[in-house]
């Protein structure tokens, strides 16, 4: 039963104390944002924004909110995923100045969808200013059903790969009405956020829903992005042998130099013991691969949307369906094999875990601060595209986390800068 106001929808109040707990022991894991969140104190660089954010509702993403919050912004936040939500973390944030919360851990289809909507609404034929997005769910509102609200927006964000995919294909159509900064593709994101986290965080999904050793199985990684190198280096480290499938020549070759056997996911699914999509594409894990199976094989997703693995045909193969573990259901098929499927198809490390950890999120949520900034600024002189991380913005990020490290870098003299500015070898 949720707890419902006219201005928030989260599922219980009486759940902020834990959630006061649980972002606070976040933040002592998050200098860089913490620094950034000194710094708009201060300034005050987001007064006047109305933010609109589609996140996964998260201890770390309560550590950014609040962030954007003292930054001035007034905050509607909604979840990106109907199994990310941390419920105490949503009941702490409803309880703070500044922020309105439409999050209900494991809401249905129906629900997830009536809170994008709330979140886009801040009055009365009132929409956002900038929105910030983790699968660009907000800007398809925003250009599709809701487009009265979107013409207010001046920028926006993009956490993720997905996202970004969605929007670079907006772009392409010309209907993206608005700048979008895709943070996901910021050096200090992907290479750790989507490296490190996904892969310590999917490894640990599978750990707690099933129990099962990795050391001496076969782990299949369906996609060699920098989320698949994650999971597979630690699906490694954990004793696995991994198997990697892909579609892209250069990404398999890379796989292969790394140690790993490339294979036809034809071939994979006949040997496979844990299986995990990170492609960014539908229907990945197909009718066909989960018919030659062998009994016993565990799948999961960690891309962002469900339909990496074709459900609808494992349901329809199943004849017998129960939950033998949280967040693991057993899928008996004719022929008595035993399939099993980890948070319903959904982003694994979120639906039975709790999601990347609060040192990696520093990074990842540092840059989503600092591009929200940018674009809320009059004079940004961004187009209507799908923009990079500024390369300034991104090194800084990675200077504020190193700093909190206490690690000092070197300085290039001024001879070695010439030399580098120089147009002959040797001068």
């Amino acid at each position: 039963m949720t707890t419902t106001t006219t201005t928030m929808d989260i599922k219980s109040i009486e759940l902020a104390s834990a959630g006061r707990d649980r972002i606070a022991w976040a933040e002592q894991a998050m200098p860089a944002l913490a620094a950034i969140r000194r710094r708009f104190g201060d300034e005050r660089p987001l007064d006047g924004v109305r933010l609109s954010a589609c996140l996964h509702v998260t201890a770390e993403t309560g550590a950014l909110v609040r962030t954007l919050r003292d930054g001035g912004a007034r905050v509607r936040l909604c979840a990106s995923n109907p199994l990310s939500t941390q419920d105490d973390v949503a009941a702490a944030l409803a309880e703070e100045d500044g922020i309105c919360v439409f999050a209900v851990g494991g809401e249905d289809r129906p629900t997830y969808y009536r809170h994008l909507h709330q979140a886009l609404e801040h009055g009365p034929q009132l929409g956002p200013t900038v929105i910030m997005d983790d699968g660009a769910d907000l800007a398809t509102l925003v250009h599709t059903e809701r487009t009265a609200l979107g013409s207010g927006i001046v920028g926006g964000t993009e956490e993720t790969t997905t996202g970004v995919t969605r929007l670079r294909g907006m772009a392409a159509d010309g209907v993206l009405r608005f700048p979008m900064i895709a943070v996901n593709d910021a050096a200090t994101k992907h290479l750790f956020d989507n490296r490190y986290g996904t892969g310590q965080s999917t490894i640990d999904a599978f750990l707690r829903a099933t129990n099962r050793l990795l050391a001496g199985a076969c782990f299949v990684v369906c996609g060699y992005g920098w989320c698949g190198r994650g999971v597979a280096m630690r699906a490694a480290g954990m004793g696995a042998r991994v198997v990697v499938t892909e579609v892209d020549p250069i990404r398999a070759l890379e796989a292969v130099m790394d140690g790993y056997q490339v294979l036809p996911l034809s071939e994979a699914a006949r040997i496979g013991d844990f299986f995990c999509t990170v492609a960014g594409n539908r229907d990945v894990i197909r009718r066909e691969h989960f018919a030659v199976m062998k009994d016993g094989a565990m799948v999961a997703n960690a891309g962002h949307f469900d339909v990496e693995l074709e459900l609808p045909a494992l349901y329809e193969m199943a004849v017998a369906r129960r939950e033998v573990r949280p967040s693991l259901e057993e899928l008996r098929l004719s022929d008595g094999r035993r399939l099993y499927l980890l948070a319903q198809g959904r982003l694994v490390n979120l639906g039975a875990a709790e999601g990347h950890p609060a040192d990696v999120m520093d990074l990842s949520f540092a840059n989503q601060a600092l591009a929200a900034e940018l674009v809320a600024r009059p004079d940004h002189g961004l187009s209507a595209a799908v923009h990079v991380m500024p390369p300034a913005l991104d090194q800084q990020v990675a200077r504020l986390e190193l700093q909190a490290r206490g690690i000092e870098l070197d300085v290039m003299t001024d001879a070695q800068q010439r030399y580098l500015g120089g147009w002959r070898v040797g001068t």
